[in-house]
């Protein structure tokens, strides 16, 4: 219970606002425990689908240096709550209407309705762009022909073994965007298929840093360059996980506060989850997960 005890702080302030944003909306505390109740399934909804992200995280961060490692926990949970869940949907809707971020959140504020509809419609390029980067994150691991811990061997050591001709992920990521792009129409095709490229060309771009900085050199600047490269890999990927919980948000709630509020209550708890996973060490004693 230690490593949640903040969260459910958070989920303590978290529901006080919930409460008064629908007071102040419906001045009925009917209104306030709807709002409340809302922050709660958001909460719970986010944890559900970025449970995988905190296994993903404590991965990278016990590799990192403490310093960098209470960064990611702070700093990169703050731009994680604050930018994905806020500033990057702003940003998109921004783009798509061709208004600036502030313009953005006054309709965010004002017209919800239309607001989520514009956010929605970039759900092709958001999934393909986030798709793309988390499809080379499995296949790198599937294809490393260094691993020797397989969940089916049958399947895996095979892969292993394809794993040593030079980018062979890259090419099987193209031919799956190719794949599904020929199940979409008009310019959904196009818009699939360029924010998929990028999203791979992203991937290759945080990889590569992170290459030419690896984290087992013995010199310790290095090691802290390492470090800044993946606290830099850990943002991207949590953006790349984290967009379908920001989408499925609007299921339930089209105001922008109430969701940042649920969201980020559920991104609180995990947070406290990577930090159990790295401090306890649990990903050395179940090693498929």
């Amino acid at each position: 219970m230690g490593y949640v005890r903040n969260s459910f702080l958070v989920t303590g302030v978290g529901l006080a606002l919930g409460a008064f944003l629908g007071w102040s909306m419906t001045h009925s505390w009917g209104g306030a425990l709807s709002t409340m109740f809302i922050v709660t399934v958001l909460a719970i909804l986010e944890v559900s689908l970025s449970f995988d992200n905190a296994v993903v995280n404590a991965v990278v961060l016990k590799k990192m240096t403490p310093v960098w490692w209470h960064r990611f926990i702070t700093w990169g949970i703050a731009i994680a709550v604050f930018g994905m869940r806020i500033v990057f949907p702003l940003i998109i809707v921004a783009v798509i209407t061709h208004i600036d971020p502030v313009s953005a959140l006054v309709m965010a504020v004002t017209d919800p309705e239309r607001y989520s509809s514009v956010l929605t419609s970039a759900h092709v390029s958001v999934s393909a762009f986030g798709g793309a980067f988390l499809a080379m994150v499995g296949l790198k691991h599937f294809f490393n022909h260094e691993k020797d811990v397989h969940w089916i061997g049958v399947i895996e050591r095979p892969l292993t073994r394809l794993g040593r001709i030079e980018a062979v992920e890259l090419g099987l990521a193209l031919l799956l965007l190719y794949a599904v792009s020929t199940g979409l129409v008009g310019a959904e095709q196009f818009e699939f298929l360029v924010a998929g490229i990028f999203g791979l060309v992203t991937y290759i771009g945080v990889d590569g840093v992170s290459a030419l900085l690896d984290a087992e050199s013995a010199v310790s600047e290095e090691v802290v360059k390492s470090s800044a490269a993946a606290f830099l890999y850990l943002e991207v990927l949590d953006a790349s996980f984290s967009f379908d919980g920001v989408i499925g948000a609007f299921a339930l709630s089209n105001n922008l506060l109430i969701i940042a509020i649920g969201l980020g209550v559920g991104a609180m708890f995990v947070r406290s989850l990577t930090i159990m996973l790295v401090e306890r060490e649990t990903l050395a004693s179940y090693r498929f997960l």
